[in-house]
């Protein structure tokens, strides 16, 4: 059994065949998938595909890309919408000094907001770190000298150093498909040598990021079977092992996820 940890079920690359999509999950074995909220304002949509289907949760939060659009989102507002039975964890949230689609204090000022929350909740935090390594850890470990939070890197493609500091805040790492990729060999040397296997867990960032051998069509959470399967020989670990130990890593970080009511 695997769970796609993070996904964006309620974008519209699925509005046309969410139900196959829905099924080629099932088929590949994947038992259970958060989906992933980036607005406030979009929240309503992420939160009814959560209550429509018993193997999909959701979050609640707005991804740095949207800071500027709800700058005002605090803690109570993530706190508040976190109340409702299929919302697992906060997020996803961080800092994207990429595009800088927002201005860089306001996405810290969420960031903030957001651990915030996770702090109040004991729900995981979803971070989103780009370009921002420096800043993602000293906001981090600002805020951990506050109070522990629960959490996760999502997607991690950031450095070394940053995965062996977040790693003794206690967070995890949630690789995607990008570990698949040839030119991601530095991704694969930190986890092989920094990461332990009971702090990973996989997911698909669908729909972006398809893992080989699907790399450049629509992602979707099936394919969390593929970047499975890639890690676990890797790590030179039986398939079914390597997805036992994430789904068991999953449900130890998102444990609202064990006492949900089902829809």
């Amino acid at each position: 059994m695997l769970i796609d940890s993070h996904c964006h079920l309620d974008f519209p690359e699925f509005e046309e065949d969410f139900g196959a999509v829905l099924k080629r999950a099932e088929e590949a074995g994947i038992a259970k998938m958060v989906t992933i909220c980036t607005q406030i304002a979009n929240f309503p949509r992420v939160r009814a595909l959560a209550e429509a289907h018993t193997n999909i949760f959701c979050s609640v939060g707005v991804h740095p890309h949207s800071a500027e659009k709800e700058p005002d989102i605090s803690a109570q507002t993530l706190i508040d919408h976190a109340k409702h039975d299929k919302v697992v964890g906060i997020g996803e949230t961080g800092l994207d000094f990429f595009y800088e689609t927002s201005p860089k204090d306001v996405q810290e000022r969420l960031f903030r907001e957001h651990i915030a929350a996770a702090r109040e909740t004991g729900l995981p935090i979803i971070i989103h770190t780009r370009d921002a390594d420096d800043d993602t850890l000293r906001i981090l470990e600002e805020e951990a000298a506050k109070g522990s939070f629960p959490g996760l890197i999502h997607c991690f493609t950031a450095s070394r150093e940053l995965a062996e500091r977040v790693l003794d805040l206690g967070l995890y790492i949630s690789l995607s498909g990008i570990v698949t990729f040839k030119n991601a060999a530095a991704i694969r040397d930190t986890v092989e040598s920094v990461v332990p296997l009971d702090r990973i867990l996989v997911e698909t960032d669908a729909p972006y990021l398809a893992p080989v051998p699907n790399r450049g069509k629509r992602n979707e959470p099936a394919f969390t079977a593929h970047t499975a399967a890639f890690l676990a020989d890797f790590l030179a670990l039986d398939h079914s092992e390597f997805a036992n130990k994430t789904t068991e890593n999953f449900y130890r970080l998102f444990t609202k996820a064990h006492t949900t009511t089902p829809a």
